[in-house]
This record gives structure tokens, C-alpha cells and sequence, in this order.
């Protein structure tokens, strides 16, 4: 057998290791709203990625794209990384644990892959019906199990608003943001959300930050652990064909994630709640792998 180049173990590896980096950014927003309050905490990450984007840009002088594209990634970023990010940051600085938040939003490929692809003029098969009722199940299930501890109106609220930005945003990005080189889509996105989150740390927030040795590390992992590091490793994927494969990881978020909560955390979910995650987890599989398929 033909020994495997480091580009090929690489290729293989980087789907996993891309689900352990996105799982991890929802541990790294909790421990950043502890220390500061959601919108400021954002600003700052934003912020720092702007200026590392924006020192790449003029470094490489990528091709400049249209102005409608760039309004273009304004909206999608918006939805992609504004209310997403938002809506995630308010949740888990309400209450909401890590493990349930991640369970939420990984219920995107479920809205986009059956209700919103009828927008994108694809065919919603017999298997992403069911896995929409599986994923939707999932879910009632651990909201029945949640007791104390579950989160406020508002960190559910938040965390449907980050499901809702980041589908939308997502459709947007598909059908109206592509063909940009993804140095300048990264940066404009960034600096829109960045944007909106100045805005809202001004109007309700004190900007309070507590520099902990822990804050800094959790803002200096998701700028480059996260924003820069796992979009990298996502386009890394596509250009050696591998995105098929992080499909199906990626819905192994809630999972991982509820882990790692349990370990730093010691974040709990009742068995029940355990078996709808499960359920929650398989749903949205069935609806991707079967559409991914179906197309072959």
C-alpha cells in the first residue's frame, strides 16, 4: 500500500478536527461571557478579526469584487455571524447551557435542507421529511427534560433568533454572496456583524471587561481557533473535495459539545434528555446524507 502523504492525512483528519473546533466555540463563548457582557465580548472578537482580515488583504491584494457583492456579504454576514453569534452569546450569558445551545442551531441543515431548499428550487425527498420529525422530536425531548438550570425567555428567545440568522444567512450566502474571494467575503462579513455588535454594546451595555488570564485565551481561541482556524480548515475541505464527509460530522456538534460542557462545566442532561439528542443528531443526519446521496 502506497504510503499516505501529510496533504492526505491531513485531508482525512480535517473533518473531525473541524467538528472538535466548532464544538469548542461554544465552550469558549461561555467562559468569555463570564467575563464580559455578550455584545461587548463580540466587539472585541470581531475587532481583532478585522485587523488581522484586513492586514491580509493588503498584504495578498486579493481581486476587489462589485459593490452589489459586497452589500451582498454584508447581509449574509449579517445573518451568518451577527445573529448567529448574537444569538448564541446572549443564550448561553442567560442560562442556556452550552450542550442545548449547540443542539439548537445544529437544527439548521434541517430547515435549509427541507422548508428553504423549496426556495432553492430543490425537491424535498420522503427521508428529509423524516428526518425533520426526528430532529424536531429530539428536540421536545430535552426541552421536557429541562428543569432548573434550562435558561430564561430570553436565552431561548436569542437561541432561535442564531437558528433563524444563520439559516437564513446561509440561503442568502448560496444563492446571492458566492464567487468572492473568501479573504475579502470574511472581511466584509466580519466588519458588518462587528458593526452591529458595537451598536448594541452601546445602547445596553457598560463595556465591563474583566482581563482574566481565562478571558484572554477564550478571545484569542475563537479569533484564531474558530473564525480564522475552522474556516480555514472548511475551505480546506472543498478545495480537496472532503465537504461531503464534514457534512455528516459536523452534526456531531451537540454531541461533542455537550461533552466538553460536561467536562469544564459539568453541564448535565437528563437520560431523556441524552435520548432526544440522539434522535435530535440522527434527524439531521438523515436529512443530509440521504440528500447528499440522492444526488450522487
Amino acid at each position: 500500500m502506497k504510503p499516505r502523504s501529510l496533504e492526505d492525512i491531513v485531508v482525512i483528519a480535517a473533518p473531525a478536527l473541524f467538528v472538535v473546533l466548532w464544538s469548542s466555540g461554544f465552550i469558549g463563548t461561555k467562559v468569555g461571557v463570564l467575563h464580559a457582557e455578550p455584545m461587548t465580548f463580540l466587539s472585541l472578537r470581531m475587532s481583532l478579526l478585522v485587523l488581522l482580515l484586513g492586514a491580509l488583504v493588503l498584504l495578498s491584494r486579493p481581486g476587489w469584487p462589485s459593490r452589489a457583492c459586497i452589500l451582498h456579504n454584508v447581509v449574509a454576514g449579517l445573518g451568518v455571524h451577527g445573529l448567529y453569534l448574537g444569538g448564541v452569546s446572549v443564550a448561553i450569558d442567560r442560562g442556556l447551557p452550552a450542550g442545548l445551545a449547540a443542539l439548537i442551531v445544529a437544527l439548521q441543515p434541517i430547515l435549509t435542507s427541507t422548508l428553504a431548499n423549496r426556495w432553492l428550487g430543490e425537491r424535498v425527498a420522503l427521508h428529509q421529511w423524516i428526518g425533520l420529525i426526528l430532529g424536531l422530536t429530539g428536540v421536545w425531548l430535552v426541552v421536557q427534560e429541562r428543569t432548573g438550570g434550562g435558561g430564561t425567555l430570553g436565552a431561548w428567545t436569542a437561541i432561535f433568533i442564531a437558528l433563524i440568522g444563520i439559516t437564513t444567512g446561509t440561503l442568502y450566502q448560496k444563492r446571492f454572496a458566492g464567487g468572492v474571494d473568501w479573504r475579502i467575503g470574511l472581511l466584509v462579513q466580519y466588519a458588518a456583524s462587528g458593526a452591529l455588535f458595537l451598536l448594541g454594546a452601546l445602547a445596553i451595555e457598560s463595556w465591563a471587561v474583566q482581563w482574566t488570564m481565562e478571558f484572554v485565551l477564550a478571545l484569542g481561541w475563537l479569533v484564531f481557533g474558530l473564525s480564522l482556524g475552522a474556516i480555514w480548515l472548511f475551505y480546506f475541505m472543498i478545495r480537496r473535495s472532503a465537504a461531503m464527509r464534514v457534512t455528516s460530522l459536523f452534526y456531531l456538534t451537540p454531541p461533542v459539545t455537550a461533552l466538553m460542557a460536561w467536562l469544564f462545566f459539568d453541564e448535565r442532561l437528563a437520560p431523556l434528555a441524552l435520548v432526544g439528542m440522539a434522535i435530535c443528531v440522527a434527524g439531521v443526519f438523515l436529512v443530509n446524507w440521504n440528500g447528499r446521496w440522492r444526488r450522487r
